[in-house]
């Protein structure tokens, strides 16, 4: 196989607590992740020349080492010392550092299409195995679907699939550091943990109003005073129509779950009417646990 297209999905975060902070300086988390069905296209094309070569739509995107997509080919191309070189497309619509796994999503892509191009044969344990080590959402992303994320994200447990239902996505024009984002949570006394196993009840339930209500994400009480938009945005999805609303990941990129797809649009247009977000997106939950490749 000369070509492989696949698609990056993006995640959101039904639930994201933090239990501590280890001496390596990583988190200890309890997270509900779930895909959703906005992704960027991940084009791999093997070439005679040696070397990872990038091209992308985004011309602030690094395309050199710096890309986790780059790592993620260095990374197999290195461990199984595979002929030539590798060409990889990225074509972005997920937002970038917006708390949704879209560089994380593109190396799951990588390591899953060259897995598949040069017949590695690697289980999806093992490509999960080597994927921690580019990323704590790059296991996930290989994974996808509705889990509980535990330890530093490695951890995946599959849960019942998210009830059918509409998502509204809105990314503010902010950019958000992970690392500077943990870091203020460290320095808070007073937190307020979100119902993790509410949310797991819900999606057992098969209710998506009980998921929506028990949402939560401990990173909002960083994140929202810092800025107001987020909560402003979050207000606005509520007032019409939304179920639940909440920042996902670290943010700034904030959802909305809605029961009808009327609804969602109706919502995203008065947001940007509202100029409180210009990536603005509806679309819905991906309850397909595998990666698809087409030529």
């Amino acid at each position: 196989m000369e070509k492989l297209e696949l698609k990056a999905l993006g995640k959101i975060n039904l639930g994201l607590d933090i239990l501590g902070r280890r001496e390596n300086g990583y988190h200890d988390v309890r997270m509900v992740m779930q895909t959703v069905y906005l992704y960027d296209r991940v084009i791999l094309e093997k070439k005679q020349e040696p070397g990872i070569e990038i091209e992308t739509n985004l011309s602030f995107l690094p395309v050199n080492e710096n890309n986790i997509a780059y790592k993620a080919a260095k990374l197999l191309m290195d461990e199984f010392g595979l002929p030539g070189g590798i060409k990889i497309t990225l074509e972005k619509h997920i937002p970038v550092a917006a708390g949704m796994a879209g560089g994380s999503s593109n190396a799951a892509a990588v390591l899953f299409g060259m897995n598949r191009m040069y017949e590695l044969a690697l289980s999806m344990e093992e490509l999960k195995e080597r994927g921690v080590t580019l990323g704590a959402d790059v296991p996930y992303c290989i994974m996808r679907g509705t889990v509980l994320a535990e330890g530093i994200g490695e951890i995946l447990t599959p849960l019942s699939p998210m009830p059918r239902c509409y998502i509204l996505i809105a990314k503010p024009p902010l950019s958000a550091s992970t690392k500077v984002v943990y870091e203020k949570y460290d320095a808070m006394t007073d937190i307020r943990h979100p119902d993790i196993d509410g949310i797991i009840a819900g999606l057992e339930a098969g209710d998506v109003r009980r998921v929506a209500s028990n949402m939560g994400n401990v990173l909002e009480q960083v994140m929202i005073p810092e800025y107001p938009v987020l909560g402003e945005i979050k207000e606005m999805m509520r007032k019409n129509g939304a179920l639940g609303a909440m920042m996902s990941g670290s943010g700034p990129t904030v959802f909305g779950i809605f029961d009808s797809r009327a609804k969602a649009k109706a919502a995203a247009s008065r947001i940007k009417k509202a100029e409180l977000a210009k990536q603005v997106y509806v679309t819905n939950v991906h309850r397909e646990r595998v990666q698809k490749g087409e030529k």
